[in-house]
């Protein structure tokens, strides 16, 4: 039997959506497996709990695992989990929506199906939940939605209805899937349109749209429903409605702090805003390393079809059949080269090419396509282009992780394009002599065949650390800097770039080559620090006793960063004390007689759970988060702290326990309290906020330890969220500011004679390391992948040098200062 694995950002969206599609087997169904939200409080979701869940499903899916992805992040944490895993199932991912494709992926596989046909039903049960929808003017204010006309939401239908808007937060991710899920099961048609804003939704059973209508709290929002089951859709959508759509309902004056446009701007579609990345004005490293050899420039890039000519009528239904076949030749195209990656050193690659060749058969996009030939004369090639360059730009206005992904519908375009002129698809180049490989931005799919190679090294002028294609590069190992010199660099000239610092140097000196060259750093063997002898604790950050187990078998010193998550993320009721217990144990017995910290549930923002109600909040990151969750639903903190104690009982670890999200010295008193009436010690909290860092004295005073996350003390020092891409300049651990406050919480540990860990992303960077062993932190929490590296960094050092990087770099003017100061103060 084939099994499912569902990744998605919202545990509440993941779970409705499997528990709507599990009825129709009654019971009956494959073995499935849920890996919903991210374990580090940041946007998506968890490469290593998508792995776990999928080697969990494959010990009884005999036949292999579908595996769904909502959007953005949750895709690549889907593609980068292959590698991770340890099983050896066949594994697939699809793009096949979660409600529809897993209602006929679980019917298909509880009948037997195949791999390949259960992945054929879900993607044949896709309705346009990918396709861009616009505000259906005539001057073009925004893509036209697929299976109906631009009007089709305010046409009158066979039954119409109005409801209000009583959710808290609106239509949010967890009410649309809700509403999908159940209109999806009615043979109707339901258009909404949103009577505030105007904009309209022409299928409502596409989650994806919903998320577009914009409905807040006490909007007014008409549906149409036409077709078999018009009246019995209606009536759904109001009593589902009248419950909030699952969530409950509240009084709309609630939400008055942020209201709607003016009444008189209610009938006028409002365009999407755009938002343009900001300028890389200076080069960011996004994977660590350093690569030597000749640039090559990826190809120039498909031109722009032109836009005059028009199709004569009487051609346009022969023009218009042309598009399919060419999304279709495409997708063959791309699957034909994954099903050549048969080196499990290239499943990554393998998985991202069969991910864009699922976005090649999503119909709806060729539909649009085809549409703009028959109605308006657009020649196939123009009409491709505006259509999926209209849904790229959608994409991007949103911002953050999805405006990355814009690269991707790119990407297609230029294959689709391509085979509509004859033209070549853009590829990688092939030649045997190592390269770094040079363009403003390059697709994904090309990305994972980088590993194919002889690629050393990546250099392109937009992206992020979160962009598909720096993940992808970073899995494969290779070097990657994202610099406003790459248009600059010329083909075949000499080029050494450093991932770590971002430094392109031109035709480097033989010495410089002669140190990139050097040997790959020495395994970790159990014990850092300095070469002087300060010790400084090497730790490990885990979720899950997959995680610790790999940590385990790279020698970190214990656990610097266990994160709970995964025992409360994917629930509709807070766990009981013997579920925590099963979910702990399997960490705690990886290390025995080691340091195991253990961080309390870190929930709110980003990661809301359905048993802990909390009002809506403008600004969730600055909401009720971490421990703060303790104060609107005390029990689930005792509950956990329970379990905590009786974990620590049945193991031989030594279990300590800090809280998240600790701002002032009283926090850090209840919650040392609290943890203590329990009995468990040593206790300790996370050095998140600027606050919490200034006055580290009193915090300490309070604790037994603390331990710094340095990607939310970024994060709130330079006000710079740390999912968006275009302010990664900002958000930069080496940061003056954050090395400052860092050094503020090393004092204070060093005068109390308390540790001081940062378990951050931080601690994983080798140049950084000695800075923050300098700043006065006694022991860094990272990746198992990273404990090498690390470690070979600081053996290099003396303290003294690691204090005078630390003094250097936090008196520099900016993070590219602070980088060259500390390198020169530890050459």
């Amino acid at each position: 039997m084939v099994g499912i694995v569902v990744v998605s950002h919202s545990a509440a969206l993941a779970t409705a959506a499997l528990e709507l599609a599990s009825q129709m087997t009654q019971g009956d169904g494959p073995p499935t497996a849920l890996a919903a939200g991210t374990a580090d409080g940041g946007l998506g979701t968890d490469a290593t709990r998508v792995a776990d869940a999928i080697d969990e499903v494959a010990e009884s899916a005999g036949d292999g695992v579908l595996v769904f992805a909502d959007l953005g992040s949750a895709v690549l944490s889907a593609e980068l989990a292959l590698e991770l895993r340890v099983s050896d199932a066949p594994v697939r991912l699809t793009s096949a929506p979660l409600v529809e494709g897993l209602v006929a992926a679980l019917v298909s596989a509880a009948a037997g199906a195949s791999l390949d046909a259960v992945a054929a039903e879900a993607e044949g049960a896709l309705t346009p939940k990918q396709a861009h929808l616009g505000e259906g003017d005539a001057g073009g204010a925004g893509p036209v939605p697929p299976r109906a006309e631009p009007d089709a939401a305010t046409r009158p239908g066979d039954v119409t209805a109005r409801v209000i808007i009583g959710n808290s937060a609106g239509l949010h991710a967890r009410p649309a899937a809700t509403l999908a899920g159940a209109l999806g099961t009615f043979s109707a048609t339901v258009a909404l349109r949103n009577l505030r804003t105007g904009r309209t939704v022409a299928d409502a059973a596409s989650m994806s749209s919903l998320l577009t209508l914009d409905a807040r709290l006490g909007d007014e929002v008409e549906a149409n429903a036409s077709g078999t089951d018009a009246s019995a859709a209606v009536a759904e959508f109001e009593r589902l409605a009248a419950e909030g759509f699952g969530e409950g309902v509240v009084d709309p004056a609630a939400n008055a702090a942020t209201p709607g446009p003016a009444p008189e701007a209610a009938s006028r579609p409002v365009a999407p805003r755009r938002r343009h990345a900001r300028p890389v004005t200076r080069a960011i490293g996004v994977s660590p390393g350093i690569a030597v050899g000749e640039v090559v420039r990826l190809g120039e890039p498909i031109p722009e079809p032109g836009g005059d000519a028009v199709v004569a009528e009487a051609e346009r239904a022969s023009a218009a059949a042309s598009v399919a076949p060419a999304f279709d030749a495409v997708r063959e195209g791309l699957e034909r080269r994954a099903a050549q990656l048969t080196d499990p050193r290239f499943s990554e690659a393998r998985a991202v090419l069969e991910a864009t060749a699922a976005l090649a058969s999503d119909r709806a996009l060729a539909a649009q396509a085809a549409r703009r030939v028959t109605d308006a004369g657009a020649p196939p090639a123009r009409a491709v282009w505006d259509a999926l360059g209209e849904f790229a730009e959608t994409l991007a206005a949103q911002g953050g992780a999805m405006a990355e992904r814009a690269a991707d519908v790119r990407d297609l375009r230029s294959r689709v394009v391509a085979r509509l002129t004859g033209g070549v698809e853009p590829g990688l180049p092939e030649r045997p002599e190592p390269f770094v490989l040079v363009a403003d931005e390059f697709a994904p799919a090309d990305a994972a065949l980088l590993g194919t190679t002889a690629c050393v090294g990546v250099v392109t002028a937009s992206g992020g650390p979160t962009s598909h294609t720096s993940i992808l590069v970073r899995s494969l190992g290779l070097p990657a800097v994202v610099s406003p010199r790459a248009p600059q660099l010329a083909e075949g000239e000499a080029v050494l770039i450093d991932g770590t610092t971002g430094e392109v140097v031109v035709n480097p000196s033989e010495e410089r080559v002669a140190q990139a060259s050097a040997p790959a750093a020495p395994s970790f063997s159990g014990a850092g620090g300095t070469s002087d002898g300060h010790r400084v604790e090497l730790l490990v950050n885990v979720a899950s006793g997959g995680d610790a187990e790999r940590g385990a078998a790279a020698h970190a010193e214990g656990v610097g960063l266990f994160r709970t998550e995964l025992a409360f993320i994917d629930r509709q009721t807070a766990p009981t004390v013997d579920e925590q217990v099963a979910e702990y144990r399997p960490v705690l017995a990886a290390f025995p007689g080691r340091k195991v910290v253990v961080r309390t549930l870190d929930a709110g923002s980003d990661k809301p759970l359905a048993f802990i109600e909390t009002d809506a909040e403008p600004n969730p990151a600055l909401g009720v988060r971490g421990y703060r969750t303790a104060a609107v639903a005390p029990e689930v903190l005792e509950v956990q702290l329970d379990a905590l104690a009786a974990v620590a009982q049945a193991e031989a670890a030594r279990v300590e326990v800090m809280a998240p999200m600790i701002a002032t010295a009283a926090e850090a008193r209840e919650f040392a309290t609290a943890a203590r009436a329990h009995g468990l010690g040593p206790v300790g909290a996370m050095i998140e906020t600027p606050s919490a860092a200034l006055t580290a004295r009193e915090v300490l005073a309070e604790l037994d330890f603390v331990s710094i996350g340095t990607n939310d003390l970024a994060q709130y020092t330079l006000a710079a969220d740390r999912e968006l891409a275009e302010l990664a300049e900002l958000n930069d651990p080496w940061q003056p500011a954050v090395l400052r406050l860092i050094g503020l919480v090393g004092v204070a540990g060093a005068e109390a004679g308390k540790p001081v860990g940062v378990c951050g992303e931080a601690a994983s960077d080798p140049g950084l390391a000695p800075v923050l062993v300098g700043l006065g932190v006694t022991s860094l929490s990272m990746s198992a992948r990273a404990l090498d590296q690390v470690a070979a960094s600081l053996a290099r050092v003396t303290f003294a040098q690691c204090a005078a990087a630390a003094s250097a770099a936090s008196a520099a003017a900016d993070p590219f200062a602070a980088r060259e100061a500390a390198a020169a103060a530890l050459a």
